[in-house]
């Protein structure tokens, strides 16, 4: 699974973040949410800035299409995926 970002639009806190999500060679625009945690200086004197990322994708939409059903009747892979990842980037230089 790959993302190549495309723009970023929103303004303060919380963005958008347009681009592609490429999963098992098949490629589809996304769309993902991104809040701004701040930026930081680390006890190392490291300049560090957080973001939360967080979608949702259709694993169909992407040729994921394997499932099956419990003797209970209810879907062993649901067919929406949640996306959420803590990202913390370091200033170099």
């Amino acid at each position: 699974m790959t993302f190549a970002n495309g723009k970023l639009t929103g303004s303060g806190d919380e963005y958008t973040l347009h681009g592609n999500l490429t999963i098992r060679g098949n490629t589809q625009p996304v769309q993902m949410k991104v809040e701004y945690g701040g930026i930081a200086q680390d006890p190392y004197g490291q300049t560090k800035a957080g973001f939360t990322l967080s979608g949702k994708i259709n694993r169909k939409d992407f040729g994921l299409t394997w499932g099956a059903v419990t003797e209970a009747g209810n879907v062993v892979v649901s067919d929406d995926v949640r996306i959420n990842a803590e990202i913390q980037l370091v200033k170099q230089g």
